[in-house]
């Protein structure tokens, strides 16, 4: 690779407190993750010793209360700290913005006693999460999971599988969802699971085209008991605050689709002025030069568009159709901005010597999960038009 090092991303932070943050974050992605992440990603190997150093550093639980364990910092902050850490690898990136997923319907909907006993160790406490609502017939159409959840006494026994769990099998928690009533979205209740219950398993992890160091596995209840003090929220209350988590959660995806095709451009930027063509530097032609200005216009574009909504979540205002916006305009980018970056690397752009082929397979996935980007479109248009007629 050039030895060409990018320049910082010029970020607007709102306090001093916030650009001390962002350069705790820079230091480590240069001295932890970036280093290792092309090696330990070919390798399929999870970096479980950074997010160790995450959480102690007190970067998994930036969004929520110091109270219990959180960094009280804003979302616009939060998600330009997943921003940078997806820039470096993407395994690292999402996994903290899964982490986040899987605390919010604690945080959000949990009991004063369940939130003082469970939230200091999820925030800041070593632990990693997980975040169980899809299943194997039951993607975009979330309201129509099986896993079952009985009562038994103080207790409920859940029954079934869930499909696609990032850190699935390695979590320390889960926050599951699962039905105890009626079908479709009034049934279904969520469960704050222990990684090591008894009756819980998980597959082998999913071979990907991208994020091989992340692991991705169905989830395995076979009459997993769980008391109902580990319940969140009212009975028939799961879907909305699994709803609430994912409008987060595509804010999530959306900045770290941004730090991919950051990382990118960088890498292209780089790889452009150094090689040389007909006695001149590639990057002195105009048709690769308005090449790199679409490619960076695109990712300007999406930082702003994911910011925006993180400011209206910030002050408390909707924002549930500004962030499917944002998942969707800033993973449809990232997968034209990496395909670009491969192409002005020419032949060493297909070649795994260079790191844009790794961030085009990992920019396809952005594309899929928290919602596909056609339910993205969905949810946009039913904000604007209203439910389809049935």
């Amino acid at each position: 690779m050039p030895d060409r090092a990018p320049q910082p991303v010029d970020r607007q932070l709102p306090t001093e407190e916030s650009r001390e943050l962002m350069a705790l974050v820079r230091d480590i992605v240069q001295r932890e993750i970036a280093p290792r992440a092309a090696e330990e990603e070919e390798a399929g190997h999870f970096p479980r010793e950074v997010f160790s150093l995450l959480s102690e550093a007190g970067l998994l639980g930036l969004p929520y209360d110091s109270a219990h364990g959180g960094g009280d910092q804003p979302y616009e902050v939060y998600l330009q700290v997943l921003e940078e850490l997806a820039a470096a690898r993407l395994t690292v990136g999402l996994g903290a913005s899964v982490h986040t997923l899987a605390c919010h319907g604690l945080a959000g909907f949990g009991t004063k006693e369940q939130r003082t006993e469970h939230l200091p160790a999820m925030l800041g406490g070593g632990l990693l999460g997980g975040y169980c609502l899809s299943e194997p017939a039951s993607g975009s159409d979330a309201a129509s999971l099986r896993t079952k959840a009985v009562r038994d006494g103080d207790d409920w026994v859940i029954t079934g599988t869930k499909a696609w769990i990032t850190h699935g099998g390695i979590a320390d928690f889960y926050t599951v969802m699962a039905r105890t009533g009626v079908d479709g979205p009034r049934g279904i209740t969520a469960f704050l699971v222990p990684g090591d219950a008894e009756g819980l398993t998980a597959a082998a992890p999913e071979k990907k085209m991208g994020m091989k160091g992340s692991p991705t596995a169905q989830l395995h209840f076979d009459g997993v008991r769980v008391p109902d003090a580990r319940r969140i929220g009212d009975e028939g209350q799961g879907f909305t605050i699994a709803l609430s988590a994912l409008d987060g959660g595509r804010l999530g995806i959306a900045a770290c689709a941004v730090g991919v095709a950051q990382a990118a451009l960088d890498a292209a930027v780089a790889y452009a002025g150094e090689r040389r063509q007909f006695g001149r530097p590639v990057a002195d032609f105009q048709g690769l030069r308005f090449m790199l200005a679409d490619m960076a216009t695109q990712i300007e574009a999406g930082r702003s568009l994911y910011l925006a909504a993180a400011r209206l979540r910030d002050a408390g205002r909707p924002f549930s159709r500004q962030a499917a916006m944002a998942k969707l305009f800033c993973t449809d980018a990232a997968m034209r901005v990496t395909t670009d970056a491969v192409q002005v690397l020419g032949g060493y752009g297909y070649t795994a010597d260079f790191p844009a082929e790794r961030y085009m397979r990992e920019a396809k996935v952005l594309q899929i999960v928290e919602g596909t980007n056609q339910i993205q479109r969905i949810v946009i248009a039913r904000h604007l038009a209203g439910p389809e007629s049935r």
